[in-house]
């Protein structure tokens, strides 16, 4: 088969997350524990990292990958979902599996796929394991799906783990509550493996704890190891940090929205804990130049993406409570005229949390992806209505952005958010 007709037959063939929701959801590890088992058991090779949250897990997971790559490892990362091509899950030093991998992995082992039936994510999840296994990575960064405790990934044996933000996302699965949600995540924290939370926040925290506790796994929280002494903003995110473990950090992220503060003193934070238990040996320099060159090593993208400074066009995948509110207090940073939000979102989501933290005084698009599971721009519009947010329906991002370019003030602001499938359905000529 060819790499389009494979990508056909995956998302045809496969109950997919993105496509149908809850549905896709096989609950579980026997599943992937069974495929896993029908390729060798990939992952018992690997030397791997677990990353779960609700935000910033994709975030962490690059940027530590660009640490490990400027100290000379190879590196393999398993991230999801993908913006605009299937092969950005799969990367080794930010280079993504080749679509000819791709297509003659699935063709050779359809019979397992068709024995095992397994869901989407769980082959994507066996498909990269088997990548990194026969590429021999040095380091296996993998980021979990959704939750933690039965999510796919939670077949690993890792070296260290790290928890980032807890938020509302994925209720219907994972649990209407912080806690339902925290313990969710915790699931990843195994016998004996070391575990950093990114965040402390007090209502859940003795969650992790625990969970830490009953498997004798060494856990600190990331305000344990770094303070943040101070901010400033430029065409980088430039941060003075001080480590209880490495001394002083002077960082520079080429990923400027401030929500990335925690994520980065998570990541810092985790160094120290693998360095000081001696699983992997940072070198202070080579942290701070991993953060730096984050962009270049690992291509993340979406995440306060400048995609235009004339007009200035802002991305972000941000697509739930927590997540919107960091984005609305970063976004007044850059106004000096009016904003415009182009908003598109999933129909599972909270929308009444996500809605009332939008401010009314902005210009509103409302659109929709190409996606089955795409929120209508008209019940988008319609509930926005209710609470005072007023605005268009044109449900083609594209259209709506060349839109506004024709009624926008010099120094107005886009942002288009509100879900990963709409970001990706961008024009890179934009």
């Amino acid at each position: 088969m060819t790499y389009d007709e494979v990508i056909h037959f995956l998302y045809n063939s496969l109950p997919v997350f993105h496509r149908e929701g809850k549905k896709a959801y096989k609950p579980g590890l026997d599943n992937i524990a069974s495929l896993c088992a029908q390729l060798d058991n990939p992952q018992h090779s690997l030397k791997s990292l677990h990353i779960a949250g609700t935000n910033g897990k994709g975030s962490s997971s690059h940027f530590i990958a660009s640490i490990l790559q400027e100290h000379g490892f190879k590196v393999g990362l398993y991230t999801s979902p993908h913006l605009k091509s299937f092969t950005e899950r799969i990367k080794i030093n930010g280079i993504e599996v080749s679509k000819d991998w791709v297509s003659s992995f699935v063709s050779e082992k359809k019979n397992i796929i068709q024995e095992v039936s397994p869901s989407f994510f769980e082959w994507t999840v066996a498909m990269a394991f088997c990548y990194f296994k026969e590429q021999q990575v040095d380091w296996a960064i993998i980021e979990t799906g959704l939750g933690g405790r039965l999510d796919s990934t939670n077949i690993i044996m890792p070296f260290g783990c790290l928890i980032t933000n807890i938020g509302y996302d994925h209720q219907d699965i994972l649990g209407n509550s912080l806690e339902e949600i925290a313990f969710e995540k915790a699931g990843i924290i195994k016998q004996g493996i070391p575990v950093t939370i990114s965040e402390y926040q007090p209502e859940i925290s003795d969650i992790f704890i625990k969970k830490a506790n009953e498997n004798q796994a060494p856990i600190q929280f990331a305000n344990e190891d770094i303070r943040l002494e101070k901010v400033s903003r430029a065409q980088t995110l430039e941060l003075d940090l001080k480590s209880r473990h490495f001394g002083d950090f002077k960082i520079y992220s080429p990923y400027v929205g401030t929500y990335q503060i925690n994520n980065i003193m998570g990541v810092l934070a985790w160094c120290s804990q693998l360095d000081s238990l001696g699983i992997i040996n940072f070198n202070k320099d080579k942290v701070e130049l991993g953060i730096k060159n984050s962009r270049i090593n690992t291509q993340l993208k979406g995440r306060f993406e400048m995609i235009s400074n004339d007009p200035k066009i802002i991305a972000d995948t941000a697509h739930n409570e927590s997540g919107i509110r960091l984005l609305m207090d970063q976004i007044k940073s850059e106004l000096t005229g009016d904003l415009w939000i182009i908003l598109g979102m999933v129909a599972d989501k909270d929308l009444d949390l996500v809605l009332q933290i939008l401010p009314q005084n902005a210009h509103y698009i409302f659109c929709e992806s190409n996606n089955p599971r795409s929120l209508k721009a008209l019940n988008l519009w319609a509930k926005a209505q209710k609470i005072g947010l007023i605005g268009t329906v044109i449900e083609d991002v594209n259209e709506a952005i060349a839109f506004v370019k024709s009624k926008m003030a010099n120094n107005d602001v886009i942002l288009v958010t509100g879900s990963t499938y709409l970001i990706a359905e961008i024009d890179e000529i934009i």
